[in-house]
């Protein structure tokens, strides 16, 4: 019997657990974030928001999507998160309780953007045309 390379790339999405893990990861960063905890003056002179985190299917990595208010510096917001990854996955780990404290990416959030390039396609002359 054949089996699957990796769970996350089956057809059905992830995992309940994946899903539930990643929430949990999404909700300590930012309280985190919104207590101030992480001490960079980067991070403090930005409001930053994180729409989601993704699980890998063994719970050992962690995807962080950040995006700062206002989309402005998402490099510099990145950068700073980057450099206090060992203090975030330390505090992550404390509050949830895994056999393996995941380690964490963070990655620029690009939803915003391709949502308003969907609404700039769908308001198209073109489409606009095709559909009368």
């Amino acid at each position: 019997m054949a089996r699957s390379k990796s769970r996350s790339q089956s057809p059905k999405g992830p995992s309940q657990r994946m899903l539930r893990v990643g929430e949990l990861v999404r909700h300590k960063l930012a309280e985190m974030l919104a207590r101030g905890d992480i001490h960079d003056d980067e991070l403090a002179a930005h409001v930053v928001t994180i729409p989601e985190v993704r699980m890998s299917a063994d719970l050992k990595l962690a995807t962080a999507y950040v995006m700062p208010l206002g989309g402005e510096n998402v490099d510099l917001v990145v950068a700073a998160l980057n450099r206090n990854k060992r203090f975030i996955r330390g505090e992550v780990s404390h509050a949830v309780n895994l056999k393996y404290a995941p380690d964490i990416r963070f990655r620029p959030d690009d939803s915003f953007e391709q949502g308003m390039r969907i609404d700039a396609l769908l308001a198209s002359d073109k489409l606009r045309q095709d559909l009368k």
